[in-house]
């Protein structure tokens, strides 16, 4: 079954897609990767949406338009892509509602009936809220793609996601978590992204700085949970400090956040995927910090960094499809794992294949790098 996986993450720079071919054998899911793809959101909506995050305040006629026009966004970059027999659509983040380490709700715009209409095919979204509604934090769903990554691995294995804010997935027992900030006030200091790390490179880490940042509270709560940019906003830092000491304090914060917790778990081997895996000042400041673990790109997995969250989607809409649950109780605190998603229909009577009774317990992926983008 082809499915085509959308989603903009905290980062809220642009949609990125992965059309997988997903066959299962003997327990073993195989996905084809046959496209992968970014659209960047056009400067103005990308400009409202990030007036509309916290700490700003709209109205519902702010939100429905978001809604509406992200999702046009989304169907666009649909259409873009090569043909798919389903879509499964993330959509946008707007609002994490967090309460006492409790997610209370989530909010994700981007109206599917946008991408049905376009594409012709169902559409699955809305996929965080009914891990939310089991008492889940919705958060870090890529968990499931995570673990079955890792199978296989020596040692004591993770994966780290690296985009906006930074989550962490352990193999043994399986457990996941938002750690804080990944990019997000990397990219909030020099907008639109520090390319290259070059200016946390030039910069100098100012330790008192760093030492109070070190100080926030979400630090020391207990998995699982989850956080984003409703507390990470883009005036959480207030410094007089030369750009570049200031981007290299901030990329320290990720650096030092991420590998205490890498610590913690004593993990031999780490996954990396995201946009933070392509910042060397930020991979560099991380391998000193969490010595001796070994760091490995999803790449040399067979799943393209940039991408990975794409094809997480693309993999959460086949299980759904077959009435398979797509979430690892363990890993977001849910009381159970869950089938995901709402589904609307595509331009035809919606026809769904057979549930499975089983669900995969292996993954790999093939696919030449030539046909991904």
């Amino acid at each position: 079954m082809r499915v085509l996986g959308l989603i903009s993450g905290t980062s809220h720079d642009g949609i990125d897609s992965a059309v997988v071919d997903w066959t299962l054998d003997a327990g073993v899911l195989t996905g084809r990767i046959e496209h992968t793809g970014e659209r960047p959101y056009e400067p103005e909506l990308r400009a409202r949406i990030r007036a509309a995050l916290p700490p700003h305040r709209v109205d519902l006629g702010e939100v429905c338009a978001l809604d509406t026009l992200i999702g046009q966004a989304f169907a666009v970059a649909a259409a873009e892509a090569p043909p798919c027999e389903l879509v499964c659509s993330h959509g946008q983040t707007l609002f994490h509602w967090v309460e006492d380490g409790r997610v209370r709700g989530t909010l994700q715009l981007g109206q599917p009936a946008w991408i049905a209409e376009r594409t012709g095919v169902p559409v699955v979204s809305d996929v965080r809220a009914r891990d939310v509604a089991a008492g889940g934090q919705g958060a870090p769903l890529v968990s499931y793609l995570d673990l079955l990554l890792m199978a296989g691995l020596p040692g004591r294995a993770g994966a780290l996601n690296l985009g906006g804010i930074a989550n962490l997935t352990v193999r043994e027992p399986p457990l996941a978590y938002d750690t804080g900030p990944g990019c997000a006030l990397i990219d909030a200091a020099a907008p639109p992204y520090d390319r290259d790390g070059a200016l946390a490179s030039a910069g100098t880490v100012d330790r008192d700085l760093l030492d109070r940042l070190l100080a926030e509270p979400y630090y020391l709560q207990e998995p699982p949970k989850s956080t984003g940019k409703e507390l990470f906003t883009p005036d959480y830092v207030k410094a007089e400090l030369p750009l570049p000491d200031l981007v290299a304090t901030l990329t320290a914060l990720t650096a030092e956040t991420v590998a205490a917790e890498i610590r913690r778990h004593r993990l031999d081997t780490v996954i990396v995927s995201g946009g933070g895996a392509r910042n060397p000042a930020l991979m560099s400041m991380l391998r000193l910090r969490a010595t001796p673990a070994r760091f490995l790109t999803s790449d040399e997995l067979g799943v393209p960094a940039d991408s990975k969250e794409a094809i997480a989607f693309s993999l959460f809409g086949w299980l759904t499809a077959h009435g398979l649950a797509a979430t690892v109780p363990g890993c977001t605190g849910a009381s159970g794992a869950r089938i995901l998603g709402t589904i609307t229909p595509g331009s035809g009577p919606l026809t769904l294949p057979e549930p499975l009774a089983e669900a995969p317990v292996a993954i790999r992926f093939s696919g030449s790098p030539a046909a991904r983008r």
